[in-house]
């Protein structure tokens, strides 16, 4: 019979399968104890096994034995329950609670600007609505304007849902390098007349060999709402220049118009979701135009800039470096 023996205060030794064991056993808590992620693992009375450091110094009452708190089984947007030798656990991903609040205050805003879009043009329609029950309304008139308004709706779900899809990474932005001038030039033939109407003339200036690295729909996109926010801000008389041309450090695609301009402290707010400057609350944009741009250009690795002043037009660059 074989027998072992050991020196006081030496750790017993364990048989080379024992040690895989061990080791595993030591690897797998490293890995949960030292991920950036808030994660838990909870045997199958919802008991706490261990949690990583970051869920411990985020979240509350996470002792090892200890029963999980009931905010981090209700809120948990993953959980993976698997089984090691008939024993039932389950990992929990939890969120930041202070990114949970940051985005619950964004959705709740995001929710009310929407709210307040669609109910300015759903108030028109119905006035136009009752007007055109009023002897004699010019009912023709009416409803034609009523049309007008519901086309504002409908562009504004659009772009709301465009929006959500880049957001989402739904909407792929660029696969590859696409050359842009055929695109410059049928989008500006396709608002010619729209900018007609409003007073503006566009001259394009390219380079017809310039490429930019995103696909042929935002492109698209990206010139369409720059020239709109030309059309419908500038004001009449206004000249809109599109150019695109390489630079020394990358390509760069700007917008500039000598029109109306807004005020330097707004140049920095122009991005944003349905903000519009003074000047321009009247008009019948959505809103999300630039925030759109802004979401294109930076996805693809790019940067887009506002400059300009009241009274003396306004600039928008967008600028993609070198690869």
């Amino acid at each position: 019979m074989r027998r072992f023996f050991r020196r006081s205060g030496e750790s017993p030794r364990a048989e080379p399968g024992q040690e895989e064991l061990l080791f595993e056993s030591k690897r797998g808590r490293a890995l949960v104890e030292e991920s950036r992620e808030i994660v838990v693992v909870l045997d199958e009375h919802d008991r706490v096994v261990v949690a990583s450091r970051r869920a411990r110094e985020l979240l509350g009452g996470l002792e090892e034995g200890a029963e999980a708190p009931e905010a981090l089984l209700r809120n948990s947007p993953l959980t993976i329950p698997y089984e090691v030798d008939a024993r039932r656990e389950t990992i929990l991903y939890a969120r930041d609670p202070g990114h949970m609040a940051a985005y619950e205050e964004l959705r709740a805003g995001f929710t009310a600007a929407v709210s307040h879009e669609l109910r300015t043009p759903l108030a028109r329609v119905l006035a136009l609505l009752e007007t055109a029950t009023l002897p004699g309304a010019d009912v023709l008139d009416l409803i034609e304007q009523a049309q007008g308004e519901i086309d504002q709706i409908r562009e504004l779900i659009d772009d709301i849902l465009f929006l959500s899809e880049l957001e989402s990474g739904h909407e792929v932005v660029g696969l590859g390098t696409t050359p842009v001038f055929p695109i410059l030039v049928e989008v500006v033939e396709s608002l010619e007349e729209q900018a007609e109407r409003a007073g503006v003339t566009i001259e394009v200036e390219a380079d017809e060999d310039a490429e930019l690295p995103l696909r042929p729909r935002m492109i698209r996109v990206v010139v369409q709402n720059l020239v709109q926010n030309a059309i419908r801000y500038a004001g009449p008389g206004a000249r809109l220049r599109l150019s695109l041309g390489h630079e020394e450090n990358g390509i760069a695609l700007t917008a500039s118009d000598n029109g109306a301009g807004v005020a330097e402290r707004d140049l920095a707010r122009l991005f944003e979701r349905f903000y519009r400057a003074d000047q321009a609350r009247a008009s019948r944009g959505t809103g999300l135009g630039l925030a759109i741009v802004k979401h294109v250009i930076t996805s693809a690795g790019g940067t887009v800039e506002a400059t300009g002043a009241r009274g003396k037009g306004l600039t928008i660059r967008c600028f993609f470096p070198a690869a």
